[in-house]
């Protein structure tokens, strides 16, 4: 049996989300609205549209994110991303965060899944292939880093 070659991730793009008010639902459920954005790394760069949003559930001092929203890039193409993942931290670093304060990756876990849909020909490349996301907070937008795995 040959030996299966590690994953390497390759950096795609950044996308600075634009975020509104979390509304708080109850029983751990909080909407999130998205409200737009910028989009810019080596292989992508545009917008993100307003009007998208993020469901989020916490329970046990874990918060599941389900986002879905709408990329533009710059030649005008629009592409759907369903992004899902995880928020964890010490109860410390997650107060320090709820009062604004912006800490780096390494204090806690903000790792997504992107899945991206397109028709366009020269995105399709997003839609065949698997990415993962590492997030953080900064200056109250949402940045995550998307990395294409190899």
């Amino acid at each position: 049996m040959s030996e299966l070659p590690d994953p390497r991730l390759v950096f795609a793009f950044e996308a600075r989300v634009d975020v509104a008010e979390t509304v708080h639902i109850g029983r751990g459920l909080d909407f999130t609205p998205i409200t737009g954005g910028t989009v810019h790394g080596p292989r992508l760069s545009g917008t993100v549209l307003a009007g998208g949003g993020d469901r989020s559930t916490t329970h046990d001092g874990v918060t599941e994110l389900d986002a879905h929203y709408l990329l533009q890039a710059d030649d005008g193409s629009v592409i759907d991303i369903r992004n899902r993942g995880f928020w964890r931290a010490t109860p410390e670093i997650d107060a320090r965060v709820e009062a604004g304060e912006d800490l780096p990756e390494t204090e806690y876990y903000y790792r997504t899944s992107p899945v991206f849909r397109t028709g366009a020909p020269a995105h399709r490349w997003l839609a065949e292939s698997v990415f993962v996301g590492l997030a953080r907070g900064e200056n109250g937008q949402v940045c995550i880093r998307f990395f294409e795995v190899l």
